[in-house]
């Protein structure tokens, strides 16, 4: 069995996670190298893998400007630094695995998915949806004509409320004008699903949406700039109180973490470095006056080859989760993906089925349901000369399911309907 060595770029809770599952498969994988500009993270993966110290590198630039030294590069960055390391590491003959998204620009997801067929790399993007049992099951369904030929599809991601204000109000993709809008952001892991489910090209796109919400006319009166301050005439009763949320909340590392990015020292942050965070950075402002311009909701509609219509609906106003419903020519298919069973109901016979979502072997542990998990082990199978699998978001797919997003978002702004062949068109791109 070949083992392949890894170079981790980015060793946030992402790429720390999936560096960390490929050390649970040390037949399959080694890392071997680690890139990371804060040295306590740094430090971790160091330790945790046994990388030896001049295998450590502070930033992508020092580690890919040596010739390659594994076989597979684990790119991890924030969302504004994919593009560059990405497109030296397959210069320099890598094969990656991707943070999703792809990059904040159509022309550049169009460039990687070019520069990597040119060099004859293998990317795969972690879209990790396509490897939880959920969305394994309602695609193997489909597949099989268990409902018959599909003719409309309703998918909801409901961001929730909390989620919404953490990473797209005080967080790091708030601003459309700084990283990506956040359709991308947030929901390139469904517009890639959908089109994967359907197995077929998205021809048309219309989108609408907005933020009403999160924006100062609908702060409370009174309401400082920032809930630390005191004296909001809210604090006890708004779900979004930063002092509730970051500093009283002592288990939501997730939260801690983010916010106190450049203040921790430790891997779990201390009161007085939450305190230190919530008084100087984005995570301490009221959500209502947050230089946030990102949509709170938002509906895109899509037409595929064949008619079938799709309608997506992203909003922050909600608890949080995903729902599919589809409709085909022979019953209707629906499921919340929190639970471990699809329902389905056909004409023919007029009852509704129960179908367990996973095999009884299968873990939805890990993050993402499982499909943290399971891009992984995907990944390995992948990489090899003989590929069987069904899953796989290789990049040039990737791309053009990103450049669904950027021609949604260009719907929007313009009101239209955008041609989606005309649009891939303009990035060198063929829809088929």
């Amino acid at each position: 069995m070949k083992q392949y060595t890894v170079a981790l770029i980015g060793a946030g809770s992402r790429g720390q996670g999936y560096a960390n599952r490929m050390a649970e498969l040390p037949e399959k994988y080694r890392v071997v190298a680690v890139a990371e500009p804060i040295l306590s993270r740094r430090e971790a993966v160091r330790k945790r893998h046994g990388i030896a110290p001049e295998m450590c590198f502070s930033s992508w630039e020092e580690l890919l400007a040596i010739p390659k030294i594994a076989d597979l590069a684990l790119i991890c960055t924030m969302d504004e630094m994919h593009f560059a390391p990405a497109m030296r590491a397959i210069e320099l003959g890598y094969d990656l695995l991707l943070e999703k998204p792809l990059s904040q620009t159509p022309e550049e997801c169009a460039a990687l998915a070019v520069a990597a067929k040119e060099k004859n790399v293998k990317v795969l993007v972690c879209h990790v949806l396509r490897y939880t049992p959920f969305f394994r099951k309602i695609r193997t369904l489909v597949a099989e004509g268990v409902i018959g030929k599909v003719q409309s599809v309703i998918h909801v991601e409901a961001v929730g409320n909390v989620h919404q204000s953490h990473s797209y109000v005080r967080g790091n993709w708030h601003s459309e004008k700084e990283t990506t809008p956040m359709l991308l952001a947030k929901s390139c892991h469904d517009l890639d699903i959908l089109q994967w489910i359907l197995d077929k090209p998205c021809r048309k796109v219309q989108s609408f949406g907005s933020l009403s919400h999160f924006r100062s006319e609908d702060a409370p009166a009174g309401a400082p700039v920032r809930c630390i301050d005191g004296g909001c005439p809210s604090e006890e009763t708004c779900p979004y109180n930063c002092k509730k949320l970051y500093l009283d909340d002592k288990e939501n590392n997730w939260f801690r973490g983010a916010a106190t990015r450049g203040f921790a020292e430790g891997e779990k942050p201390t009161d007085e470095e939450v305190l230190a965070a919530l008084k100087g950075t984005d995570y301490g402002l009221c959500v209502y006056h947050a230089n946030n311009d990102v949509v709170d909701h938002q509906v895109v509609n899509m037409e595929f080859d064949g008619g079938i219509t799709v309608s997506f609906t992203m909003n922050a106003f909600n608890r949080g989760g995903r729902y599919i419903r589809l409709f085909g020519t022979k019953g209707e298919m629906w499921a919340y993906a929190a639970d471990d069973a699809v329902q389905i109901y056909t004409f023919e016979d007029r009852v509704t089925r129960s179908v367990p979502v996973r095999e009884a072997d299968e873990s939805i542990n890990g993050g993402h349901g499982g499909g943290d998990d399971g891009i992984v082990r995907e990944l390995y199978d992948y990489l090899g000369d003989d590929y069987q699998g069904f899953s796989a978001a290789d990049v040039e797919i990737s791309a053009k399911n990103h450049l669904i997003g950027f021609a949604a978002e260009e719907a929007r702004h313009c009101g239209n309907v955008t041609d989606v062949n005309e649009y891939f068109a303009r990035y060198g791109l063929k829809n088929d």
